[in-house]
């Protein structure tokens, strides 16, 4: 369960495939979409909603980008038809293209799709409106027959990707029903997470480094829905035979997130957060800088959150304790010693409140809502039974 425990990097023994997730069937039918009209002219939303009035649409309406905002807050939207032209709170007018960034710069938002409408001629416009974040552009006069066309494709597109969303969240509820399998891990994915963000963001990394550690820290030890109770909670010991089965969650869990193409960034943290930097340790034997860094970041904070967490076998340590067997681990050739060095610098920072088990919120997941608690607690259930 630890980084602790430091074993060898023999092969893991074969075992039969997880079983495959299948999807439902595709179906061409988009459903009742939601569809939102962001326009100051009330003429320009008519014009619209007349041609999508026969259309399995329901249709809601802002006059600026507040009100909108607002819409945004307290409805699910499939799509977002705008104005070249969105009037501010005030009635005054302000750039379409502003309203789209903010859309696109907020991660709860950023995936709806965005149809940008202007009578402004010019290939410079339409580049601009693309460049802001619109998926889509249309010069009036609108043709009906093109609108309606634009739209079915941009809510079929949609719907791909709320698929794939749909899927990660299953794999994000599934890595946290494996947290639950053991009473003294609680929060330790949340914990993970916070901690490698900070490493990530003290080193200056870009934001999509930072995104892949944050869900590195839920997705790190996925693969372990695999490795029976009897091995993975067992008391003293396990045997060279049981060692090779506790190793396999490694590349079991970057098998299990290969799939999903906007994980790909994760994989290569769930494979080697157990390699060493002299080599000696696994799946793959890596060394030095071969180690990935992002791999390299995590395996400190699971480290550090291990040492400093208490378990059934063992008494919290305090953080000087564990900023002191990180160094240690440092010289003895485990850990990259540049790496340990800041990051034990940002263990003590008094902004990461991680002594008061006051955490940053969570940057890249929403609430959890009760169908998400539900499919979980299912998920736990489910792998109790398949790993008796």
């Amino acid at each position: 369960m630890d980084e602790q425990v430091q074993i060898g990097t023999e092969s893991a023994a074969a075992s039969p495939p997880p079983p495959a997730i299948v999807a439902a069937p595709w179906r061409d039918s988009l459903g009742r979409a939601t569809i939102l009209l962001v326009d100051h002219v009330e003429l320009n939303r008519q014009l619209i909603k007349g041609i999508l009035k026969a259309g399995p649409y329901r249709l809601l309406e802002a006059r600026s980008q507040e009100e909108a905002f607002r819409i945004l807050d307290q409805e699910t939207v499939d799509l977002i038809i705008s104005e070249w032209i969105v009037s501010d709170w005030s009635g005054r007018p302000n750039s379409g293209l502003e309203f789209c960034r903010k859309i696109k710069s907020n991660r709860r938002t950023h995936l709806i799709p965005i149809l940008i409408v202007t009578s402004v001629q010019g290939i410079e416009n339409e580049v601009a409106g693309l460049e802001s974040g619109a998926d889509e552009f249309l010069v009036k006069p609108l043709q009906p027959a093109v609108l309606r066309t634009r739209i079915r494709t941009m809510l079929r597109n949609k719907r791909v990707v709320d698929s794939l969303e749909e899927a990660e969240t299953i794999l994000f509820a599934l890595a946290q029903t494996i947290e639950q399998r053991d009473k003294w891990t609680g929060n330790h994915c949340q914990r993970l997470a916070a901690l490698s963000v900070a490493l990530g963001s003290a080193l200056g990394l870009p934001e999509e480094d930072l995104l892949a550690l944050h869900r590195g820290g839920y997705l790190h030890d996925i693969g372990k829905i695999a490795v029976p109770d009897a091995i993975l909670f067992k008391q003293g010991e396990l045997t060279q035979e049981e060692w090779v089965i506790m190793r396999s969650h490694t590349w079991k869990g970057e098998e299990i997130c290969r799939p999903m193409r906007s994980l790909r960034p994760v994989l290569p943290i769930i494979r080697n957060h157990h390699e060493r930097w002299d080599g000696s340790g696994y799946p793959d034997g890596l060394k030095g800088e071969d180690i990935p860094l992002l791999a390299r970041i995590l395996q400190l904070a699971d480290i550090f959150d291990a040492l400093t967490s208490q378990r059934s076998y063992k008494a919290a340590y305090t953080v000087d304790e564990a900023i002191a067997q990180l160094r240690r681990e440092a010289e003895l050739g485990w850990r990259d010693p540049e790496l340990v060095s800041v990051f034990c610098e940002v263990v003590r920072l008094p902004s990461l409140q991680w002594k008061l088990g006051v955490l940053p919120p969570e940057p890249g997941l929403p609430p959890e809502t009760p169908e998400l608690a539900a499919m979980r607690e299912s998920l736990l259930r489910m792998s109790q039974q398949l790993l008796k």
